[in-house]
C-alpha cells in the first residue's frame, strides 16, 4: 500500500480518520474542488503549511478570460494553442476558454476583488495574448486577494475541515483503487485518513531548482506520491521557466510579473541595448519560453550572469499605480522601478507536465482525482500561455470536486481501514539532508534547466540515479527528509523524459536537437513506475502515448532503474 522506506518508525502509532472527500492541498485548485461538495458530505483539506503559503497566494499577473466584448473565446483558444508547441489538447483548450467568465464571475461573488478602471473590470495583457483580457487584483498581487476571498469562503462551510501543517507521506491503495493517504501532522501524530475519493492538488516543484520563484513548500510532494502509487504522469521534461526574476547575487529571487512587459517595459542587456526584437518579432511579448531562451542567449553572447528590465519610458505613476508590490521588492536593494533598470533573470516557475487527468480530473488510478498544477491536463501543451494557470485550478478544481462529489455519493457509507504491515524502524541519522537538496537544485539546474544536451542530461540522470541509490534506502521521520525523497523522484522523471525526447519544443529545448520534430514527437511522453525493477524505488517505464485529444498508447522505452 505504501513504500517502506516512507513509513516512519513511530507507524504503529498511527490512528485511523474517516472522511467522504480528502483533499490535498490547500491552494486554488484544492479550495475549489473542496467547495463543490455536496454540503452533506465531509470533506477534508490537509496542506502541509498555512493555507496562505501555497503557488496560488503569490501569483501576480491574474487571470486570462474572455471579458472585453471586442474579444472573442476563438481568440483566446488561439493564443492558448500557439504558446503551446502544437501539444496542447484543443477540446480542453476550448472548455477552459468557455468557461473562464463564469469562474471569473463567480469569484466576484464570493468577495474577490479585482482592480477596476472607470468601473469596469481592468484588463491587462501579458505575453502571448493578443488582446487585453487579464483581470488582476492589487495591482501585481492577484493570487492574495484571490485566495482571501476562497479561504473564507471555505472556512465558512460547515461540512469543510482543514488541517494546516499536515504533510502528506503516500496514498493509500488496496486492490486497484485509492483509499486515502497517510498523512503526519505538526506534532508528529500520523494519521490514516480513508476516503470514499481523494483529490490531488498540490501544486509544483519549483524547489528542485534553486532559481526558482516558488516558495519553499514547491518540493514535488503530488508527482512522487502518484508515481509511488503507480500513476499515469507525462510530460515532466516540460518545465516552464519564468524569464524575469528578481536577480541579486545572495538575495532570495522574486518573481517579475509578466504583466510589467504586458505594460510595455523592456528587455536591455549588460550593454544597454534592447535585444529581444533581435529574437521574435513580437519582442518583450514573445511567449515565455521564447523570452526565456532569448535571455540566455544574449546573456552568454555578453559574458554576463543577468540582463534589465526598464520601465523608465513608461509614465512613473502607472509604473507605481500598477506595480506596487514589484516596487516596494527592488526598493528593499535600492531599485526605483520607475528610474532604475531590474535585474533579472530565468527561474523555474511552473510545472507544466504532471499527472495525466481527463476532463473530469480523473487518474489513471480509480478513486484518485487532481486537479491544478500537479496535473497534465492537455490545457498548456508544451508552453503554458501566461495566467492561464490560475483559470485551469479553478475549472479543473470545479470539475473534479464535483465529480468526485457524486462519485462517493454513490458509495455505501460504511468503510473499514486495512491493516498496514510494515516493521518499526528506526529512523535516519547523520544524514545531511539540506546539502543533498543543495547538490541536487545546482546539477538540475546547470544541466536540467532551460537550455539541455544529451551529455548533460546523461549526467543529470546519473546523478539523480546515485543519489537515490543512498538516499531512498533512508527512513526519515522529519519533513525535510521526505520532501527531498520527494525531490529526487520528481528530478528523476523529468530528467529522463528530457533525455527521451530529441526535439526542441515549447520549454523543452535541446541544444542537439533545437528543431520541433512533429513526425516523431508531436507525442505525450508518459511515465509509469517500472514495478518489475524489485527495488524500492524502480526506475520510471517511459513510452510514447497520444497525440493531442487521442487515447491510445504505444509503448516504445524501459527506462532502466
Amino acid at each position: 500500500m505504501i513504500p517502506r522506506y516512507l513509513v516512519p518508525f513511530r507507524a504503529a502509532s498511527a490512528t485511523h480518520y474517516f472522511t467522504d472527500l480528502l483533499v490535498i492541498g490547500g491552494g486554488l485548485a484544492g479550495l475549489r474542488a473542496a467547495n463543490a461538495a455536496l454540503p452533506h458530505q465531509s470533506v477534508l483539506v490537509v496542506t502541509k503549511d498555512k493555507l496562505y503559503e501555497s503557488n496560488s497566494q503569490y501569483a501576480q499577473g491574474g487571470i486570462a478570460g474572455v471579458l472585453d466584448p471586442e474579444d472573442r473565446f476563438e481568440d483566446h483558444v488561439a493564443d492558448t494553442l500557439a504558446a503551446g508547441g502544437n501539444l496542447c489538447d484543443p477540446a480542453v483548450v476550448d472548455l477552459v476558454v468557455r468557461e473562464a467568465p463564469r469562474r471569473i464571475e463567480e469569484l466576484i461573488d464570493w468577495g474577490t476583488r479585482f482592480d477596476q478602471l472607470s468601473g469596469s473590470l481592468a484588463l491587462g495583457r501579458e505575453g502571448g495574448h493578443s488582446r487585453q483580457r487579464i483581470v488582476h487584483a492589487l495591482g501585481d498581487a492577484t493570487g492574495k486577494e484571490v485566495m482571501r476571498a476562497v479561504i473564507q469562503r471555505s472556512r465558512d462551510l460547515p461540512n469543510l475541515e482543514i488541517w494546516e501543517q499536515t504533510f502528506t507521506l503516500d496514498l493509500l491503495t488496496h486492490e486497484g483503487l485509492c483509499r486515502g493517504a497517510l498523512v503526519s501532522g505538526n506534532d508528529g501524530r500520523l494519521m490514516l485518513v480513508w476516503a470514499k475519493q481523494t483529490i490531488l492538488c498540490t501544486g509544483g516543484n519549483g524547489q528542485v531548482y534553486r532559481e526558482s520563484t516558488n516558495p519553499s513548500v514547491a518540493t514535488g510532494d503530488g508527482f512522487a506520491v502518484a508515481y509511488r502509487a503507480g500513476v499515469e504522469l507525462r510530460d515532466m521534461e516540460f518545465c516552464q521557466f519564468h524569464p524575469t526574476v528578481l536577480y541579486i547575487a545572495g538575495a532570495s529571487r522574486s518573481l517579475i510579473t509578466e504583466a510589467i512587459r504586458g505594460e510595455g517595459a523592456w528587455l536591455l542587456d549588460h550593454d544597454g541595448r534592447r535585444f529581444m526584437p533581435d529574437y521574435d518579432p513580437r519582442a518583450e511579448l514573445a511567449p515565455r519560453d521564447v523570452v526565456s531562451q532569448s535571455i540566455v542567449r544574449q546573456m552568454a553572447k555578453t559574458k554576463s550572469s543577468s540582463v534589465y528590465l526598464s520601465l523608465r519610458h513608461l509614465p512613473a505613476a502607472l509604473v507605481r499605480r500598477r506595480f506596487p508590490g514589484i516596487g516596494e521588492a527592488c526598493a528593499k536593494f535600492g531599485i526605483d522601478i520607475t528610474v532604475d533598470p531590474i535585474p533579472v533573470r530565468p527561474g523555474a516557475h511552473y510545472m507544466i507536465g504532471g499527472v495525466t487527468v481527463d476532463g473530469q480530473g480523473r487518474t489513471s488510478l480509480p478513486g484518485l482525482w487532481a486537479a491544478g498544477e500537479v496535473t497534465s491536463s492537455g490545457l498548456h501543451g508544451a508552453n503554458r500561455l501566461a495566467s492561464n494557470s490560475l483559470l485551469e485550478g479553478l475549472v479543473y478544481g470545479a470539475h473534479a470536486g464535483e465529480a468526485a462529489s457524486l462519485a462517493a455519493a454513490e458509495m455505501p457509507d460504511s468503510m473499514r481501514a486495512f491493516r498496514l504491515e510494515h516493521a518499526a524502524h528506526e529512523p535516519s541519522i547523520d544524514f545531511d539532508v539540506a546539502d543533498v537538496k543543495a547538490s541536487l537544485k545546482s546539477f538540475m539546474g546547470r544541466l536540467v534547466g532551460v537550455q539541455r544536451d544529451e551529455a548533460g542530461l546523461q549526467e543529470a540522470t546519473a546523478a539523480v540515479d546515485s543519489i537515490c541509490g543512498f538516499a531512498m534506502q533512508r527512513q526519515f521521520d522529519q519533513v525535510g527528509g521526505w520532501e527531498l525523497q520527494n525531490l529526487l523522484c520528481t528530478a528523476q522523471m523529468m530528467a529522463r523524459a528530457a533525455l527521451a525526447r530529441t526535439e526542441s519544443r515549447g520549454v523543452h529545448f535541446r541544444l542537439d536537437y533545437p528543431a520541433v520534430d512533429d513526425p516523431n514527437w508531436r507525442r505525450h511522453l508518459s511515465i509509469r513506475l517500472d514495478r518489475d525493477g524489485g527495488q524500492p524505488f524502480a526506475g520510471p517505464l517511459l513510452k510514447t502515448s497520444e497525440q493531442p485529444g487521442d487515447r491510445d498508447t504505444v509503448p516504445v522505452e524501459t527506462a532502466a532503474g
